[in-house]
């Protein structure tokens, strides 16, 4: 049976909304700018000490093997804390360990600083996301949350402008600072945080009324209380071995199997677009930061029609359309190499339209006592995959880029096929409806209207 919906699904936009969304974005603003950094430190890096191709794939997959494991720890712990603390408390761990490779003096330390930058970023995605979907109104769930994920395409699209100026300003030393200038996001994202509140939802549903009702009149004024949250707040204790019973362990491998078909090609490229792009015959900087930019570019379009098509379509018609694309350029021989760079800036755009989903879809699936836990187990099982990839980057790039196209379409096939099989609609249903019980399929073409 559907609940009704309470003060904060129907609630209006406001400012307080459009800052959460703000100060939640700062975490996949890093992790797209450390990922997208780590391909312009190669050079410099070269200069310091020995990189065989090897240890190359170690030092690109390190940051996604930690955010598989801060996603799959710091989300449950998350769940059991709450999201304030962890939403303070990773950034400052962001940030140091940031700072620190400044001083690497063996590519050994490199992976192993790389790694725990990626628990901390991995730990910011159930946090961070978990906390502003508890809080987002339904209508404007859908691009507010997936507004925070655009950001991340303009991370990695911040990465190559940085690249330039420290190259600029540090020669041999470059690589370094690249690294560390993480650093300084995670601190400024870490300042506009301070402050923020508790989720009600997650207070509730740890029986701490008075603390979810002081929440409350503090984002939507003194006259509102628990009272008007709506049903489904105090369903009480959701174990964790919920995840693994109807309807939700569906949900669950539905998310991470698209989670991770969208993030395995588009963490390949970012991680080797110098690679990447040198093996159609373009060299510097400009192209790539015109290929990061057609993700961010692709984002508006996204957003306009995630809340009107719905989650699901939006989902199949991005699948199938990289599918195709990178299919028929991988299996023709000889194609021009302005074409082979046409469809990796295709992949770009149609990526960049729906890879926002990856936080939209798995807050929207589960109950607020294990919801950051599911997310951390989505993010866990796409980093994981991204980097078994990343890490066989540059061997497959060996063999052509006609090559990676071709694993790139297959990838999107399996993604496509598991959204038909699995997907489920919730747009325009409020946070407690989705989360709880089954939800009716629907065509990929019929978008779910508000109620």
């Amino acid at each position: 049976m559907a609940t009704s919906p309470g003060l904060i699904d129907d609630a209006p936009l406001t400012s307080f909304h459009k800052r959460l969304t703000l100060y939640s974005s700062g975490g996949p603003f890093i992790d797209g700018y450390a990922i997208a950094m780590i391909g312009f430190t190669w050079a410099s890096m070269g200069t310091a000490f020995p990189v065989s191709t090897a240890e190359k794939g170690l030092v690109a997959a390190a940051v996604l093997v930690g955010i598989f494991v801060g996603g799959a720890v710091f989300g449950w712990v998350t769940d059991r804390v709450g999201r304030h603390v962890m939403y303070i408390v990773d950034l400052l761990a962001l940030a140091l360990f940031s700072v620190l490779t400044l001083w690497v003096t063996d590519v050994w330390q490199l992976i192993a600083l790389r790694f725990a930058i990626g628990i901390a970023i991995g730990a910011d995605y159930p946090i961070a996301t978990s906390l502003l979907a508890e809080y987002l109104p339904r209508k404007h769930r859908g691009k507010m949350l997936g507004a925070t994920f655009v950001v991340w395409a303009i991370g990695a699209t911040a990465a190559p402008i940085v690249a330039i100026a420290c190259s600029a300003l540090f020669g041999g030393d470059a690589w370094r600072w690249m690294l560390a200038s993480t650093a300084l996001f995670a601190i400024v994202t870490l300042l506009f945080r301070l402050g923020t509140p508790e989720s009600p939802r997650w207070l509730m549903s740890k029986g701490r009324v008075a603390d979810a009702d002081a929440a409350i009149k503090k984002v939507f004024g003194p006259q509102y209380s628990t009272a008007d949250l709506g049903d489904g707040e105090q369903d009480g204790h959701v174990p964790l071995r919920a995840l693994l019973r109807a309807p939700y362990l569906r949900r669950l491998v539905f998310v991470c199997v698209f989670w991770m078909c969208q993030v395995v090609p588009m963490l390949s490229i970012y991680s080797f677009s110098f690679d990447v792009l040198a093996t159609v015959g373009l060299e510097g900087n400009g192209a790539e930061v015109f290929l990061a930019a057609l993700f961010v570019v692709g984002g508006i379009p996204g957003l306009l029609l995630v809340d009107r098509i719905g989650r699901r379509a939006l989902l199949v018609y991005s699948f199938a359309g990289i599918a195709v694309i990178w299919g028929m350029a991988g299996l023709v021989p000889g194609l021009p190499m302005m074409v082979i760079f046409a469809a990796v800036c295709l992949f770009a755009f149609l990526s960049g339209s729906s890879n926002f989903l990856e936080i939209v879809i798995p807050n929207e699936l589960f109950p607020t006592q294990v919801r950051a836990t599911a997310v951390g187990i989505g993010t866990a099982a796409s980093r994981i995959g991204a980097a078994i990839a990343v890490y066989l980057m540059p061997f497959l790039l060996a063999f052509g880029i006609n090559w990676v196209l071709l694993a790139g379409a297959a990838v999107s096939v399996v993604g496509l096929v598991v959204t038909l099989w699995l997907g489920e609609e919730t747009a325009g249903r409020s946070l407690n409806d989705t989360s709880t019980g089954a939800i009716p399929a629907v065509p990929v073409s019929t978008p779910r209207t508000t109620a």
